[in-house]
């Protein structure tokens, strides 16, 4: 949790900051409605904060708001550290540039918070709720809210600094996404052949997974056959493409990448 909020920190201080593109998530919407209503914006932040804490005490429990309340207080800390060292330094001013690193720094960052379960606070907690109510990725929620307060923004900033910010969420999307799948990622195979029972016995005992037998039949000659389905992580495919090209070079192999397995063997409920 700590190198999370170091990691996202040092992505605003060192590139997004200096970018000055439009905001998203919380400081975004702070911003607008401090425009529009002239309401100070740490009084905004303050209100989002404290309401999208209740919201996590209800949905995601106790252990959250602690974890997240640590971040409330670990995030401003390495920003002002950050500052205090850094001061008024620029690494690059190459717009391009600090939107890619500051997308990568905090993908990256809030990706280890969301998988130690806290997060920095504020509009980073809906995503999560939707993620455990409804099963929706961090990614979409998070793109969708921050699509709409960036547009919010359109009004009174430059068009060229929201279209910035938009390219911005994009990426960190992206690298959330990846953060998040980390690990969890597995190979889905099927096997077509002749060589069935023996396909089976090979993977059972030389690479050690699971297999499944699936009624099949051909589309054209309408002959019934079995399919082998397996499991498995994705450095075993070379281990278990070998082991099946060695028994039938022949066979129809079918493999697909797949998010998440749940089960034994692989990654539990909770």
């Amino acid at each position: 949790m700590v190198l999370g909020n170091f990691i996202c920190a040092t992505g605003i201080k060192l590139f997004l900051e200096p970018a000055g593109i439009a905001a998203s998530s919380t400081t975004g919407l702070a911003m607008t409605v401090e425009h529009y209503l002239n309401v100070p914006m740490s009084y905004v932040v303050f209100v989002i904060n404290m309401l999208m804490l209740v919201l996590g005490l209800v949905v995601l429990g106790k252990k959250f708001v602690i974890t997240t309340l640590a971040s409330s207080f670990l995030y401003p800390a390495f920003l002002e550290m950050l500052d205090q060292i850094i001061g008024d330094y620029i690494l690059t001013e190459n717009k391009i540039l600090c939107i890619l690193f500051a997308a990568a720094f905090l993908g990256v960052g809030l990706g280890i918070l969301i998988r130690a379960g806290a997060s920095t606070g504020g509009l980073d907690i809906p995503p999560i709720v939707c993620k455990k109510l409804f099963h929706i990725p961090v990614s979409v929620t998070m793109n969708t809210m921050d699509f709409f307060i960036l547009g919010s923004q359109l009004l009174y900033r430059p068009v060229e600094n929201v279209l910035y910010g938009l390219v911005m969420v994009f990426l960190l999307a992206r690298v959330l996404d990846a953060m998040l799948m980390l690990g969890t990622t597995k190979t889905e195979v099927k096997i077509i052949s002749s060589k069935t029972e023996e396909i089976c016995q090979a993977i059972l005992t030389r690479v050690d997974r699971g297999v499944t037998l699936l009624d099949g039949e051909s589309g054209y000659k309408r002959d019934e056959m079995q399919i082998v389905l397996s499991v498995i992580s994705n450095r075993e495919l070379p281990r278990l493409e070998k082991v099946v090209h060695e028994i039938d070079p022949e066979c129809f192999m079918i493999v697909t990448r797949i998010s998440e397995v749940k089960g034994k063997g692989f990654s539990r409920s909770r």
